[in-house]
This record gives structure tokens, C-alpha cells and sequence, in this order.
């Protein structure tokens, strides 16, 4: 299938008094429209950096990505990007915040009638129909996150890059935005690129991991995962996976300890199912 978001070649550093800091080297990428890839490495190894790189908000010292066949040099309507932190304005309410995301720049103007109708569709598809009254302060750390999401939605973007957006959640929460994430990807045919430094996560989620390591990062590793959702009961094929990517790690030159090895509490088979 045709790549609706594709890298190639992108390299990424920064300009410092001690002279130009490399931070990623000829990162290629693609993802196919209903695709969710992870970007998986340890904390501090660039993964925010090639987020950045892929959304148009940071111009990479080499290399294109394209968006629908055209350079994306800028942030563009069809691709939308939510991050760890909800980014909710306090004074809006839950419905007027997801809102807000049809008046960001370069978005297309919709009549008064379509916006309203995408803020409700959006909204019910996160489930927060109930709640779109309250403001930011009365929402727990989940419908934040969900609210977030929904801004997203309401854009009807053709990518969606997560920068982490789940990674303060709790193990119950996570599963369900994880769940939620899948169902949404899903029903709507949306690339999704997720960051995380979370293996068991990435396995959950993802059609196809990519291990960034070293440095400058490079991809050390990747794997398609075949798996059927949902794949919490499959724990024997996942713990082969989550080895073979804890040694692909260690084998690189520059090991990252700080990479999440612990099992977390929603990879057994007791767990939440993520299935849609």
C-alpha cells in the first residue's frame, strides 16, 4: 500500500558552543495508510527529535519527508500530533478545547454547522459525550488524554504522531487509551507513529517496531508484528519479541540501561484486553 507519511535520509543534530552535535543518522521511513508504527529506544536517544522532524515543526539537517507524496516542510492539517502532556487551555471546557484544534493555523476554514459536527463526532469517539462541559481542572489524567486525542480526531487528519502521550498514565488507564488508540486507527484508515521508550507497549500496538539506538541514533532493529489483536493472551510469541529487542539493544555500542525492562502490569494475561 502507498505510504501516506515516508522519511528518507533524515539526519538531525543540533548547532552548540562546542560546535554541531549529531543526533540522528539517515533515519528512512513509511507508513501505510491504517499502519501504526513505534518508534521504540531508550530516553534521550532522539525520538521526540524525529517526531519533531516528521511533523514539520523542526528541519532536519538532511533528507525529505513527504506527506501525501509532497515535501513537508511545515505542520500541515492532514497530519495532527498529540503529546504526553494533554496541552488543554484551562479557561475552555472539554468541548471547547477539542474545538480549538479546527482553528489552529493553516487548518481549512469549516461552515459553522461541519465544525460542530466533527467536535461531536470526535468527542463520542474518545466518550467523553457526557463530560464536554467541564473544564481541564475536573478531568482526571485519562479523559485529558482522551480530550487531547479528540482534538486531534476532529481534524480528520490522514497521520497521527504520539509523542508518549500515554506514558503518565496508570497501567489501567494506559490500557485503555491503548484500546482506544487501536479502535480508532481502525475505524478511520489513520497512519498512526507512536514514541516510546516502552517495549511491552510497542508490541502491544504496533504493526511494525523500529529500534533506534546508538549514537548519532541510528535504527538498530525492526519488527513486524503479525500478531492478531487482541495480544495480551499471547505471551509466549511477545516475550520472544521483547528478548530478541533487549538483546538487539545491548548489542549496539552504546547500551541505554534506562530503557523500560520491567514487565509492565498490562502485558499479562490477566490485563485488560485491547482488543477493539
Amino acid at each position: 500500500m502507498t505510504a501516506v507519511l515516508s522519511a528518507r535520509g533524515l539526519a538531525i543534530g543540533y548547532e552548540r558552543p562546542e560546535g554541531w552535535q549529531p543526533v540522528l543518522s539517515h533515519f528512512d521511513l513509511d507508513v501505510a495508510p491504517g499502519e501504526v508504527v513505534s518508534l521504540l529506544g531508550p530516553s534521550g536517544v532522539g525520538k521526540s527529535s524525529v517526531l519533531r522532524a516528521l511533523a514539520g515543526l523542526q528541519a532536519a539537517a538532511k533528507g525529505e519527508v513527504r506527506l501525501l507524496g509532497e515535501p513537508l516542510r511545515q505542520p500541515h492539517p492532514q497530519l495532527a500530533v498529540a503529546f504526553q502532556d494533554p496541552c488543554l487551555l484551562p479557561w475552555l471546557t472539554l468541548r471547547d478545547n477539542v474545538a480549538f484544534g479546527l482553528d489552529f493555523r493553516r487548518q481549512p476554514r469549516l461552515p459553522s454547522a461541519l465544525a460542530r459536527q466533527r467536535v461531536d463526532e470526535a468527542i463520542d469517539a474518545v466518550g467523553l459525550s457526557t463530560a464536554t462541559g467541564r473544564y481541564p481542572a475536573e478531568l482526571s489524567g485519562g479523559m485529558a488524554q482522551r480530550t487531547a486525542l479528540a482534538r486531534c480526531l476532529a481534524r480528520r487528519p490522514r497521520v497521527l504522531l504520539l509523542d508518549e502521550p500515554f506514558g503518565a498514565l496508570d497501567e489501567v488507564t494506559r490500557a485503555d487509551m491503548q484500546r482506544l488508540l487501536l479502535r480508532l486507527v481502525a475505524e478511520q484508515g489513520t497512519a498512526a507513529v507512536l514514541i516510546t521508550h516502552d517495549i511491552d507497549e510497542a508490541l502491544l500496538v504496533s504493526d511494525r517496531v523500529l529500534l533506534l539506538g546508538d549514537h548519532p541514533a541510528r535504527v538498530i532493529g525492526e519488527w513486524r508484528i503479525e500478531l492478531a489483536q487482541p495480544r495480551t493472551e499471547a505471551i509466549e510469541a511477545l516475550g520472544a519479541l521483547r528478548i530478541d529487542i533487549l538483546q538487539t539493544l545491548r548489542r549496539a555500542s552504546r547500551p541505554h540501561p534506562s530503557i523500560s525492562a520491567a514487565e509492565p502490569a498490562h502485558v499479562p494475561a490477566r490485563s485488560p484486553s485491547l482488543a477493539p
